[in-house]
């Protein structure tokens, strides 16, 4: 999978580049419009996914974003240091099909990038979450590098967690999506059942999770 990320600060983009290198993309980096209008004109059917940040030196993202929806599906996330719904509004009215402001978790950017990939089918086979790595290709989880066995309920609420890192989801939630995916009955003790077996599978210490955290009160995230 690759992605065409343009963004001026170099000391963010170089970070941005190492981040998504890690979690096995391959990326094209720009610092400015020019450089990424000839990316855009050329190699567009190669890049599966932009990056642009909105304020650039020599124009803005949104250039970019126009560009690309003229030659292409390939789906646009705007980086912007703007919290204003103006240019949030904006930027979607053009095609964008996301957006984050800056400052933000690499693990929050990296779970938006993965949900905008699958709305287009383009899967990401590779999820890695801490030392525990989801081939969604084969169904398979490691930890370690050691394939992990674990059941098929299990994993689709593994899924469900790598899904929205960051974020946290109720118990309803929760339930909903694994009745959504498995069409099987899971009540509320179940789903504590699953959740203690997941931990002990992938967690380095059950009882002190690091993985799947307790938010008292409110439910479970997947900590960065």
């Amino acid at each position: 999978m690759k992605i065409l990320l343009v963004e001026d600060d170099k000391t963010i983009a170089s970070g941005l580049e190492y981040s998504l290198q890690q979690d096995h993309f391959d990326t094209v980096l720009c610092y400015d419009i020019q450089s990424a209008q000839k990316i855009i004109n050329h190699e567009i059917s190669s890049i599966d996914l932009c990056l642009f940040d909105l304020s650039l030196p020599d124009g803005s993202g949104y250039e970019l974003c126009k560009l690309v929806k003229q030659k292409s599906d390939t789906p646009v996330i705007f980086l912007t240091a703007y919290d204003d719904e103006v240019n949030v509004v904006m930027g979607l009215d053009m095609g964008a099909d996301d957006y984050i402001t800056k400052p933000f978790r690499i693990r929050e950017l990296l779970s938006r990038i993965k949900s905008v990939l699958r709305r287009y089918n383009k899967q990401t086979t590779i999820i890695k979450l801490h030392n525990i790595q989801i081939n969604t290709l084969e169904g398979k989880v490691y930890k370690n590098g050691e394939e992990i066995i674990i059941t098929a309920l299990e994993y689709r609420l593994l899924l469900i967690f790598a899904n929205h890192v960051g974020q946290v989801l109720t118990r309803e939630q929760l339930l909903e999506r694994i009745w959504d995916v498995a069409g099987d009955y899971v009540n509320d003790n179940t789903l504590t059942v699953y959740i203690k077996r997941l931990r002990e599978k992938l967690e380095d210490n059950p009882q002190k999770p690091t993985l799947i955290k307790t938010v008292r009160g409110l439910g479970y995230k997947v900590g960065d």
